[in-house]
């Protein structure tokens, strides 16, 4: 397993290793030993699935408040996705700063998303499927949301055309979320 840190502290993109064959392959796509080694030490306790039908769709930017603040490993089993995460930390010197991945079944990478950072992304393509494990159960109460758009943050979305959609597919929910300037609770 190979772990390839990012801008932000923190935020690592995980690299499984592919067994190939002629009947395929086999990666063992998380096992705490390698995890522990490279100093990540979390332990999960749930794991949720996502399907988008539609290129364009974004979910996010989500985060879960102490003390059910969630670490997640994001993962894509079809399809191709652009995965951000945002510091949220307010000590932080790379506040408000954010790294983007793209992730894909094709690839097999994952990435590792830690407390103390928003997470959202973009479906590349239809019919996309992630799976992604959670330090933390889902916890409403402590869930929060901010603006897609933010300028602040300034995520280079896709181009919706080269998607071939006119623009994003959003929740009611992600589209009325405030600006991060806007959040009384980061950590």
């Amino acid at each position: 397993m190979e772990f390839r840190k990012t801008a932000l502290d923190g935020v690592v993109v995980v690299v499984p290793r592919r067994f190939g064959d002629d009947r395929g392959w086999f990666s063992e796509v998380y096992t705490p030993a390698p995890f522990a080694d490279a100093g990540i030490e979390v332990d999960f306790v749930q794991d949720n699935e996502s399907f988008s039908a539609t290129p364009g769709t974004i979910r996010g930017f989500h985060y879960q408040l102490a003390p059910q603040a969630q670490t997640k490993l994001v993962r894509v089993l079809r399809g191709r996705i652009l995965d951000i995460a945002v510091d949220i930390r307010s000590n932080s010197p790379t506040f408000g700063e954010h790294v983007a991945v793209e992730l894909s079944a094709d690839l097999g990478n994952q990435l590792l998303v830690p407390a103390g950072f928003a997470h959202a992304f973009c479906t590349l393509e239809p019919d996309v499927h992630l799976a992604y494990k959670v330090s933390e159960v889902y916890a409403p109460d402590t869930e929060r949301t901010i603006r897609w758009n933010d300028p602040a943050i300034g995520v280079g979305w896709p181009e919706w055309s080269r998607l071939g959609v006119r623009g994003p597919t959003l929740s009611s929910r992600d589209q009325a979320a405030p600006l991060l300037a806007e959040q009384p609770d980061v950590f």
